[in-house]
């Protein structure tokens, strides 16, 4: 399971950024997840009360937020969010398209105790 490895690397950017503004503790994390990015946010959200264990994110709320996948169009320029299993052009019908976000894990806030 990958996921309390990413997620043990994530609470270290996190406490990293609590002992920067010398926060005592960290009330929540909000991540960003994309469907493609191979992560499963529901295993994700179970390692997270373990992986933080003993950390100043210790009883900290796991926030996840799932991004769209978004493609641009090679042949048109449109960019769209599409479903997974539908990676093609609504605007020209066209195929060849590029995948511009939905495979990433992007930590999108920290909020620390004592901070608003």
């Amino acid at each position: 399971m990958h996921e309390l490895s990413i997620c043990q690397s994530m609470l270290k950017q996190v406490c990293d950024v609590a002992r920067q503004y010398h926060a005592p503790h960290v009330h929540s994390v909000r991540i960003q997840l994309g469907p493609l990015s191979g992560i499963e946010a529901d295993l994700l959200k179970q390692v997270f009360p373990i992986a933080s264990s003993g950390t100043l994110a210790d009883g900290a709320e796991l926030l996840i937020q799932t991004m769209p996948v978004r493609v641009l169009c090679k042949h048109c320029n449109a960019a769209f969010d599409v479903q997974i299993n539908q990676l093609g052009c609504p605007v020209c019908g066209d195929t060849h398209t590029q995948l511009v976000s939905g495979d990433e894990m992007i930590l999108d806030s920290v909020q620390l105790a004592g901070h608003h």
